[in-house]
């Protein structure tokens, strides 16, 4: 089993490529595998690999400027869900292209998973899954409104269209980890809503702790690793991944027409051109040609969320 270790941080860092090597360094000397995204406004990743290796890179992103109280997530998985390490230098550790939100500043309430089922049970509160679309389709909270949203960038824009129908309403937000709705949070109390809570540690702390029989999930939880999906006990889930568009799939679902390995499913089917299917193609063959000769081709894993 590896131990899989989901984690964010908002801190200043003024200098995050000085910061790069090192990690890079801890994190191959102990064989751990994932993402981890760096940038003046803190880090933010994925990583898997044996407990202690994963206990090693705690301990030194811990001693980072300001991370003394990382949050982090740890989980299970019966294979590795990462091929390689990649330690990336962004603009913004969450992408919601808003240069005055500042999650540092102030943040909604935090509600507790076992406080959660009450709160959004409450008839003057409206939830809001903060996730893109893609994810919210596998699976959400009871009563949750879904923004159909891209990508994290878009919800401002989505915000301002829709504003008007939570009038009067507390507004109780919630994500995979806790890091998209820190922003979230910050970006509506900028906007003079008041009354913004959104749920501690996001969907996988709830799933880990609040019993199956008295959960308001529904369904299951995308994750961007090679699990695809978990479910509650943060077990894994029945999802696999179509390569080509990235949206997770039933395994069912391979035996549709329109899904080829890496080419298409029947959500992307009309969404890529036959020069795009080609090209897919191609790439395919160069990954099974790559794993003929026992290596890993460059595109054959899964990698982060942008």
């Amino acid at each position: 089993m590896f131990t899989v270790c989901a984690l964010y941080h908002f801190t200043r860092f003024d200098d995050p490529a000085a910061l790069r090597d090192p990690l890079m360094d801890i994190c191959r000397a102990q064989r751990i595998t994932g993402t981890l995204l760096l940038a003046h406004e803190g880090i933010n990743g994925t990583i898997a690999g044996p407990e202690a290796g994963i206990e090693a890179v705690l301990a030194h992103i811990r001693a980072l400027p300001g991370c003394a109280d990382l949050e982090w997530k740890l989980s299970k998985a019966a294979e590795r869900p990462f091929a390689r390490m990649k330690v990336r230098l962004k603009k913004e550790i969450v992408t919601m292209g808003q240069p005055d939100v500042d999650p540092r500043a102030r943040v909604g309430h935090y509600v507790e998973p076992a406080e959660w089922n009450e709160l959004i049970r409450s008839p003057d509160v409206a939830v809001i899954d903060t996730r893109n679309d893609y994810e919210v389709a596998i699976g959400t909270f009871e009563g949750a409104v879904d923004p159909q949203t891209d990508s994290f960038r878009d919800f401002p824009a989505w915000w301002e269209a829709n504003k008007d129908r939570f009038h009067n309403k507390r507004i109780a937000m919630f994500c995979t980890g806790g890091i998209r709705c820190e922003k979230s949070t910050n970006y509506l109390l900028s906007q003079g809503i008041e009354d913004v809570y959104h749920l501690k540690g996001g969907i996988l702390k709830y799933l880990e702790e609040v019993p199956e029989e008295d959960s308001t999930w529904r369904g299951a939880c995308f994750v961007f690793d090679g699990r695809v999906s978990v479910e509650h006990g943060l077990r894994e889930g029945p999802h696999d991944l179509c390569h080509a568009c990235r949206r997770p799939i039933l395994p069912a679902d391979r035996a549709r027409p329109e899904y080829e390995h890496g080419v298409s499913c029947h959500l992307c089917i009309d969404e890529t051109s036959d020069e795009d299917k080609a090209r897919f193609r191609e790439r395919q063959k160069q990954i099974a040609l790559a794993r003929a000769r026992g290596e890993r081709h460059l595109h054959a894993d899964i990698t982060d969320e942008d």
